[in-house]
């Protein structure tokens, strides 16, 4: 016997317009699954099409989260499947910028005391794409480098500039130190939490709470499933990773399952309704994307209604600095071709954690 399931939407989908046809009040959306042969399927009341195993049907959704709930009945009994889906209704073409890995920038200014936070050539890249695109930022950072540095000895003078940023320029905690790699993919939540508080205390006291984010990427991309529901108490509504198999298993997927996992990788986002975290899948890391291939990475996206609402766009700290050793001289050229790219497209910066994936709720 074939059992009853819904197929499509599946669990935890993120709907948006592309994904169906607007209509007064509401999203109209198909639902497709298989039951058991000439059985009469019923989803949300409306009866189904049928043929052969298979079966759709249409609803309208008009909350922003709808359980879709599939009934068989017949020759084998009654059967139930559901599936709850979420309604982006106020969603928009949109980019978020997230750079990985900061704390070089740090050092460097306190060290050199410069006048203005801007007189850091690192930062003032970003303060050209903001003044030419209007783009957004939020820079992962960790707490330690590798030679002592603390993001304790970043002097508070700077505050007054930070906070007169904020509304493009932010910080977010991604780590303690850049090594060991992996560091919360097997460790307690509390581990996790501790260093997470230790960076927003940090951040609070040298660029006020204006400036905080928090965080959507975790380094690595690594977190124990028990960490979730401590990271939403800590104000963390989006995550983003990879969602790619590399040797055959599923990695930078913060152990989400198999499932889960592929279904990521060619969709925008999933939510993950024990937790409210919803996963988003990353489209372009810059420091790996040579310059002349940014747009050939990107532009295929835009033509699939899974992937072309939202721009999830990343690159990492370390690569804009001459004394690295795997230094980027074209890496500022990177970012600017990637965010023109989308602004002309006609996709709009936005900062994940306001609103919902950057929309207003």
């Amino acid at each position: 016997m074939v059992p009853l399931r819904i197929e499509e939407p599946c669990q935890g989908a993120v709907l948006n317009h592309r994904h169906g046809e607007t209509v007064d009040g509401g999203l109209r959306i198909g639902v497709a699954g298989e039951a058991p042969l000439s059985e009469k399927v019923t989803v949300n009341g409306v009866v189904a099409k049928r043929a052969g195993t298979k079966f759709t049907a249409e609803l309208v959704l008009r909350e922003r989260e709808t359980d879709i709930r599939a009934i068989s009945e017949g020759g084998f009994g009654r059967q139930e499947h559901c599936v709850r889906v979420v309604w982006d209704k106020n969603s928009f073409p949109r980019y978020r910028f997230a750079v990985d890995d900061n704390i070089f920038f740090m050092r460097d200014i306190a060290q050199k005391k410069y006048k203005s936070l801007f007189d850091c050539f690192y930062l003032d890249i970003y303060r050209e794409l903001h003044n030419k695109y209007g783009a957004k930022f939020v820079l992962n950072i960790y707490y330690a480098t590798e030679d002592g540095f603390t993001i304790k000895d970043f002097p508070e003078s700077y505050k007054g500039e930070w906070k007169g940023n904020a509304e493009w320029l932010r910080l977010a905690f991604h780590a303690y130190a850049n090594m060991p790699d992996r560091p919360y993919q097997y460790a307690q939540p509390a581990k996790l939490i501790e260093d997470l508080d230790l960076v927003k205390e940090q951040i609070c006291r040298f660029a006020g709470e204006e400036t905080y984010s928090p965080p959507t990427i975790i380094h690595w991309g690594m977190v124990q499933p028990a960490a979730l529901k401590a990271l939403y108490e800590r104000g963390v509504r989006v995550l983003s990773g990879y969602f790619c198999k590399w040797g055959g298993v599923w990695d930078i997927n913060y152990l989400q399952d198999e499932v889960r996992s592929e279904y990521m990788s060619r969709h925008d986002a999933l939510m993950d309704f024990e937790s409210k975290i919803v996963f988003s899948k990353i489209d372009i890391v810059c420091n790996c994307t040579p310059i002349e291939q940014i747009v050939s990475r990107l532009a295929p996206l835009n033509e699939d209604p899974n992937q072309a609402e939202i721009m999830d766009l990343l690159t990492h700290e370390q690569y804009f600095w001459p004394f690295y050793s795997d230094y980027i001289p074209d890496h500022a050229q990177r970012l600017d071709k990637a965010i023109r790219w989308c602004t002309e497209q006609g996709y709009k910066p936005v900062l994940f954690h306001e609103g919902f994936l950057g929309a207003p709720e």
